[in-house]
């Protein structure tokens, strides 16, 4: 007899990779929602920052520059470790001030960013990223040049 927990790892493992490069274009592309809130007023006018205010504008542009590259898979890992360094000062400057459990002090998303940034810093951003093409393509080309 099977072990059902087996089972259903051995069917859902070969997946995981692909998975992966979903859960990192979604959160990239929920980030990118915050970084034109705050730099262009859309989806929402209110998170809109005017140009130079601290710290609001600049991490508009960071999240921009990290949400794009994560969504697309391009240097997922250190774009990854921005982003999560942008949400750990979010909640430390905006929330932590307010009372230490995310729950009541509204920063419950920024600690979910936070550390789902964290996890793509050491798993990388899946199958389907440009990371992974580029470095298919350059340890083939090493191969053959061997």
């Amino acid at each position: 007899m099977t072990n059902p927990t087996q089972s259903l790892d051995t069917r859902l493992s070969p997946h995981a990779p692909a998975v992966l490069s979903v859960f990192r274009v979604v959160f990239g592309l929920l980030f990118l929602c915050h970084a034109t809130s705050h730099l262009f007023g859309w989806p929402l006018a209110s998170q809109q920052a005017p140009v130079g205010a601290w710290p609001f504008f600049y991490a508009g542009i960071l999240e921009l520059i990290a949400s794009i590259l994560i969504t697309v898979g391009l240097f997922s890992r250190i774009a990854a470790f921005v982003a999560s360094g942008v949400m750990a000062f979010a909640f430390f400057t905006q929330h932590l001030p307010t009372g230490v459990i995310p729950m009541t002090n509204g920063g419950e998303l920024a600690v979910l960013y936070c550390f789902a940034f964290f996890f793509l810093v050491f798993a990388g951003g899946g199958t389907f990223a440009l990371d992974a093409r580029l470095h298919g393509a350059s340890r083939l080309a090493g191969r053959t040049a061997a």
